[in-house]
């Protein structure tokens, strides 16, 4: 009998498929998306059809969809999503997402067991076609025959080990782009016929997808820079319509207690710590990374959850004036104290949310809640002092920060001078037209716009003339640097010279020591923010320097 995952947290829902399939179907049940995730664990191989409940606690199907693109193999189980939303928007998410299909409750159950019926049948056509022994395109094995020959491998020879090398061609779609589909199909099969040679030891090798290729050779103790140097060099020695640059993942020691589907994806979720990195092309997969890729997981599944129980924290770092040592205002910083992990540094978990986008959702929750907290503030006839909040580039590409902004200053009644707007230096490196039409629209309504992170990238005198900024937020580095450094002391100048003829702020981030802020303050800058005057702090203490504030 086909197996059947069935992820829904209502257990009359469940009664209600169960009993609608269970005549022709195996059914397994699960009541939220991380139960799901966990039986994918074990039971992935053997499944063939998912049906998912959207709206869940712990994790929804949203997130659950989102979670099983970083593991191919889950990937390859059809899903139909289920819900109870009659929206158009729900449907064409789900969809995006990956979802193979989509129905509504309540339950049509012949038109549920015809879209079952349809799906699976497809599949098992598709695994009959799947099962040819060549790839049609480079003449290597196919993925799926290389999967069966080498589990056969490892299980025949269980008192040997094994490496399994993975090679992908980086930006294969630019060289598609550049050169066309055809030269592009060329090159794989150069590709594939210099690495199957070149590697002459293999046992077997596949194009395992698009423009990555796997093979499976006797363990080995050491492999070096000169030998991926040698593999680059021959493949492209093969070449001859351009040269390609490779980035190659290694997982070693594999055996048969290891799936030969788990080595495979090891190798190749490890190449992403090589990718654009010009200096090294190839990383082993080892404990450490294999942590790291699980926390990741695990801040990735309880992202949603512990923003929705306020597990997120605002912290305030007090801003003063160089000259008085007065606290004229902060920066909100979020920092995520969770139950289980504790108190989590945002080094840890903002890296991951800009890459996934979570971070427009925290950014909208951390604007709203420092506007609240200013209004608390001023209702409690404390001074009023601006706070900034970080706009990332994500939120610039993605939001209309301009309308969500405006809405909260008018929701805590607000003058817009109190919110700043801190704009990172690196976000106009992508997008420029899209920074300077926000950015200008922001200014244009009265809000204060800082320049963040200035000096890191290479477009700071750009930005300076065609920004509309107020304040400029040096790296920390300028103020840590330059009491040894005396180039960075020119430039520091310089930079507090430009912008006071333009009429900018400059304030200095990083300040730790005494020696820093006295230099800082005798070259002209003008503000400074950093552990000397104050570490990040809650909000009742940062109402208790107000308080002291006021008295003086």
């Amino acid at each position: 009998m086909s197996k059947i995952l069935i992820v829904e947290d209502s257990a009359i829902n469940r009664q209600i498929l169960k009993k609608m399939l269970d005549q022709e179907y195996d059914i397994i049940e699960a009541v939220n998306g991380q139960e799901a995730l966990d039986i994918l664990k074990d039971e992935w191989f053997n499944l063939d059809l998912i049906l998912l409940d959207i709206m869940m606690p712990v994790m929804d199907g949203y997130t659950f969809l989102s979670v099983i693109k970083d593991y191919p193999d889950y990937m390859t189980v059809p899903i139909i999503v289920t819900t109870s939303n009659d929206s158009e928007k729900d449907e064409i998410q789900a969809l995006a997402r990956g979802a193979t299909d989509y129905i509504r409750k309540p339950y049509h159950w012949q038109i549920v067991k015809h879209r079952i019926n349809n799906i699976i049948s497809l599949r098992q056509t598709a695994a009959i076609f799947n099962l040819i022994k060549y790839d049609q395109l480079t003449g290597l094995y196919s993925k799926e025959y290389f999967y069966k020959m080498a589990a056969e491998e490892m299980e025949t020879h269980p008192e040997n080990t094994y490496d399994i090398i993975c090679c992908d061609i980086e930006n294969f779609s630019l060289v598609n782009d550049a050169y066309g589909y055809d030269t592009g199909n060329e090159i794989l099969k150069c590709t594939a016929s210099a690495v199957n040679s070149f590697l002459k030891d293999n046992i077997l090798c596949t194009r395992l997808n698009s423009d990555i290729f796997v093979a499976l050779l006797p363990h080995k103790e050491l492999y070096d820079e000169l030998f991926f140097t040698d593999l680059t060099n021959h493949i492209n020695s093969c070449l001859t319509h351009c040269n390609i640059v490779l980035d190659y993942g290694i997982y070693q020691n594999s055996s048969s207690e290891t799936s030969i589907y788990t080595a495979c994806n090891r190798a190749m979720s490890v190449i992403e710590k090589v990718k654009g990195n010009f200096t090294k092309n190839y990383a082993f997969y080892d404990e450490s990374f294999r942590k790291d890729k699980l926390f990741a997981q695990n801040i990735t599944a309880n992202m949603e959850r512990a923003l929705k129980d306020k597990e997120f924290k605002v912290y305030y770092q007090p801003k003063v004036d160089l000259k008085t040592g007065q606290m004229i205002g902060a920066e909100a910083l979020v920092r995520w104290v969770s139950p289980i992990d504790g108190f989590m540094p945002p080094g840890q978990f903002i890296p991951l949310f800009e890459k996934n986008g979570f971070i427009s959702e925290l950014d909208c929750f951390v604007w709203e809640e420092t506007c609240r907290f200013m209004r608390e503030c001023h209702d409690q006839g404390l001074p009023k002092l601006p706070i900034s909040v970080n706009v990332s580039r994500t939120d610039l590409y993605n939001l209309d920060v301009p309308k969500i902004v405006c809405h909260l200053t008018n929701k805590y009644q607000l003058d817009k001078k109190y919110l700043h707007l801190e704009i990172t230096e690196s976000a106009y490196n992508e997008h420029p037209e899209i920074i300077l039409k926000v950015t200008s629209v922001l200014h244009d309504l009265g809000f204060i716009l800082e320049l963040d992170d200035f000096g890191t990238g290479y477009s700071s005198l750009n930005l300076l003339s065609e920004m509309s900024i107020d304040i400029l937020k040096l790296d920390m580095r300028f103020a840590q640097n330059h009491t040894t450094n005396k180039r960075q002391n020119d430039i520091l100048s310089f930079i507090l010279d430009l912008a006071k003829r333009m009429g900018l702020v400059v304030i200095s981030e990083g300040v730790e020591t005494k020696e820093q802020a006295d230099t800082l303050r005798d070259m002209g800058c003008g503000l400074a923010q950093g552990y000397y005057y104050s570490k990040p702090i809650t909000q009742d203490e940062y109402k208790e320097m107000l308080m002291k504030l006021k008295g003086e």
